[in-house]
């Protein structure tokens, strides 16, 4: 094991949750623990995962990505403890053993598939007893603040009032709120543990802020309610029920 820091794009928050997981699964016996990362691009969690320590399956239906990710991993002498699918998240469980991962990462993957109910159902499917499913998801919340601050208050007010919290020209096809995102995630038969905010005011401030400073008000800021239903993103933790 090279490391048990998994640094990683997203929060210091985000970060300490994940390690944490980490820790319990070693707790539990899993020495390299199987962590499955659907959607999981060029490798941006997979490779610091490999880094430290743990098996890693990443299903993710883009060759340049997967390139991408390749070469990182070569990079950091990780390779083989990568396993790639190149296929989309709706095949997972035709890759991942029922039950058998200890970290299952959906991270901004929820907002891009058709079927989001059936990919949450997948990876319910897919992790095992006393392991979690992580969940990093846009805030439609601070979509709506994002435009009105900006001068698009006819935007943000279609995305307020808008079911998905979206408008005409959008790259995603949903975004969430921390209670559209919690009842999702029971409906799949989760136990959520945790919802908090990711980028709560990283993507506001401007340049001249401290990156240490920041890094320290992101942490604090991740689990207040009021600041976290604005955060950029949503990330919650949920396990079998």
């Amino acid at each position: 094991m090279k490391t048990e820091t998994v640094a990683a794009r997203g929060s210091g928050a985000v970060r300490r949750v994940l390690e944490a997981e980490l820790k319990a699964a070693r707790a539990r016996g899993a020495e390299h623990p199987l962590v499955v990362d659907v959607g999981g691009g060029s490798g941006g969690w997979a490779v610091p995962f490999a880094a430290a320590g743990c098996r890693v399956t990443v299903v993710e239906p883009s060759p340049n990505a997967l390139a991408t990710l390749q070469r990182r991993a070569e990079e950091e002498g990780v390779s083989d403890l990568i396993t790639v699918v190149a296929d989309d998240s709706d095949a997972l469980g035709r890759y991942v053993e029922a039950g058998s991962a200890d970290l299952v990462l959906a991270h901004g993957l929820l907002e891009i598939v058709d079927d989001p109910a059936a990919v949450l159902a997948a990876l319910a499917a897919a992790v095992a007893p006393g392991g979690a499913v992580s969940v990093l998801v846009a805030n439609r919340h601070a979509a709506v603040l994002n435009r009105a601050l900006s001068g698009r208050v006819g935007e943000a007010r279609q995305l307020l009032e808008s079911a998905d919290g979206i408008v005409a020209g959008d790259t995603v096809l949903r975004r969430y709120s921390a209670a559209g995102l919690r009842a999702e995630l029971e409906a799949a038969g989760l136990d959520v543990t945790l919802v908090q905010g990711d980028r709560v005011i990283a993507d506001l401030v401007g340049g001249d802020v401290r990156e240490d400073e920041l890094a320290e008000f992101e942490r604090a800021a991740a689990e207040s309610p009021v600041l976290r239903d604005i955060a950029g993103r949503l990330h919650a933790v949920a396990r079998l029920a």
